[in-house]
């Protein structure tokens, strides 16, 4: 249950941060109302705060995260882009993934 949780909480700290991204990137690059910069800063503020609530060391986090914002960005790109992952998309993530399994569960002393 406890790698559930994290693996969620990874998916959930990622989408907070993509959020928060392109909703700045929808205003820059496509025109859009700069109101949306608002959910964007609260999205990110969200983001930090989600960060702070994973159960290892922040440098351990940060590193795993990486693997986790990866996957999810590829989802997002698919979802809300509606471009479907390439091949190498899908190798990519996996491969992100595996490396933020090695860096999570790897046994400690």
């Amino acid at each position: 249950m406890a790698l559930l949780r994290v693996v969620l909480l990874f998916a959930v700290t990622a989408i907070a941060e993509i959020v928060g991204c392109y909703l700045p990137w929808l205003v820059i690059k496509q025109g859009k109302p700069l109101w949306l910069l608002l959910p964007a800063a609260a999205s990110l503020a969200a983001f930090a705060w989600l960060l702070t609530l994973h159960p290892t060391a922040a440098g351990r986090t940060y590193a795993a995260y990486g693997g986790a914002y990866i996957s999810v960005a590829i989802g997002w790109l698919w979802v809300v882009e509606g471009i479907r992952p390439g091949f190498w998309d899908i190798i990519g993530s996996l491969l992100a993934l595996a490396g933020m399994a090695i860096i999570m569960l790897a046994p400690r002393s």
